[in-house]
């Protein structure tokens, strides 16, 4: 493992920062999907046992498809988590398990973020993370990313003197993001660097080009993210955005300016997106035990892994026509619903909980394999964008990945 250490320095009005790194979209292949497992040792005494049912439904749904990677807070956390699991018919074959003290479970703002160099290695980036500006306990979880770069034995590069979560920034995998303000660029999160500054971090860590820039809503205690992007808007298919009408947008706290800038943003071309429109719940939220959230849920953060699509339900009437809009849009993937009823309470949904580790593109040493013994499963260009079988791109390596594992690197000429 090594630690690469980059500086980047700023000139004035000029937007300058070169690409070194590509997050690429979370519908791309992955390896495994990483979680951190709720415990009552942050916040006692209700913090598991509430959350606990739906981290068991994410496992089920997850493990089929690929890795599911666990975060827990020592070893009888582990032996106890395992113990769960197998209570419930879990299947551990594809489940590993990283000791390390945490303080929380949103793994997707605290955890690591899985990047590609342009010499296409998997990188691990280590983003500041100070609770959301210091609205909760986080001293363990913002070494999270640097103890799991040291476990894979994978470089990572320290950004600690930029603060990012990793549910604050939407991006569509071709250079596109969407964000919040409020939640990137306030005086709790950021405030020696410039939104263009910021910018170029973006641009050398994560690939974007393209901003779309949401003023956001500073959220106080009632939502400590400070209106999360990933809360009400997801791409899909690198052309479509999947969020609210514009009145549930409006409940959510958004401006009319912020709609307007929304439904008119394009993509690095140029285009605009498509747009797709999930409800809310009909209900206000109620927890398991019968508490009222007193605020109606959100479908919008719904995860994309390799054979399922994980969604918040919350026991309402809506959930079946989210599921079924969400089942449309990813016909090769089966969408799960996953109780969040609990997590809501606490301020999250399913695409918090979980961050996703991409495939390795680097090409493996190996001799010939006779392919009529092998079924060819995925495509995947440079960027990790999972490629029709037929889509042939001449002069650029494509990575073909099999059912045995297996990965040949392959070049087309003209």
């Amino acid at each position: 493992m090594k630690k690469l250490l980059f500086l980047l320095i700023f000139l004035p009005l000029l937007n300058f920062a070169q690409i070194q790194y590509t997050m690429p979209s979370e519908e791309d292949q992955h390896e495994g999907t990483w979680l951190q497992w709720p415990h009552n040792f942050t916040y006692p005494p209700w913090h598991q046992e509430d959350n606990e049912p739906a981290f068991i439904e994410m496992v089920a749904a997850l493990e089929t498809g690929e890795n599911v990677h666990i975060i827990v807070y020592d070893t009888n956390e582990q032996i106890h988590v395992q113990q769960v699991l197998s209570a419930a018919s879990v299947p551990l074959t594809n489940v590993d398990f990283f000791i390390h003290p945490n303080d929380d479970y949103w793994v997707r703002d605290n955890g690591p973020i899985f990047v590609y160099d342009n010499n296409n290695n998997l990188i691990i980036l280590d983003f500041g993370f100070n609770g959301w500006g210091a609205d909760a306990p986080y001293a363990l979880d913002n070494q999270i990313p640097t103890l799991i770069a040291n476990d894979l034995n994978l470089s990572y590069v320290d950004l600690d003197g930029f603060v990012l979560e990793g549910g604050s920034v939407e991006i569509d995998g071709n250079g596109s993001a969407i964000m919040t303000r409020s939640s990137i660029t306030g005086a709790d999160r950021n405030p020696n660097l410039t939104e263009m500054q910021i910018e170029n971090y973006l641009t050398s860590y994560l690939g974007v080009t393209n901003f779309i820039w949401l003023d956001g809503e500073f959220g106080g205690l009632l939502d400590i993210t400070d209106m999360h992007i990933d809360g009400f808007v997801k791409f899909t298919n690198m052309n479509t955005i999947v969020t609210m009408s514009n009145s549930d947008l409006i409940y959510w706290g958004l401006s009319t300016q912020d709609i307007s800038t929304l439904n008119s943003s394009t993509d690095v071309n140029g285009s605009p997106y498509s747009f797709i429109t999930l409800p809310l719940t009909q209900n206000n939220v109620t927890t398991s035990w019968g508490g009222n959230v007193n605020f109606k849920g959100s479908y919008v953060n719904y995860y994309v892994a390799n054979d399922a699509v994980l969604v918040p339900v919350y026991d309402d009437p809506n959930d079946s026509t989210a599921l079924s809009i969400i089942q449309t849009l990813y016909p090769s993937k089966t969408a799960v619903g996953i109780d969040c009823r609990n997590m809501f309470y606490e301020g999250g949904m399913v695409h918090c909980v979980t961050q996703q580790q991409p495939i390795s593109l680097m090409p493996t040493n190996m001799i010939q394999i006779n392919n009529h013994y092998k079924r060819l499963m995925h495509t995947i260009d440079v960027l990790g964008r999972d490629l029709a079988p037929d889509n042939v791109i001449e002069n650029q390596p494509l990575f073909y990945i099999y059912d045995d594992g297996t990965v040949e690197k392959k070049i087309i000429l003209d």
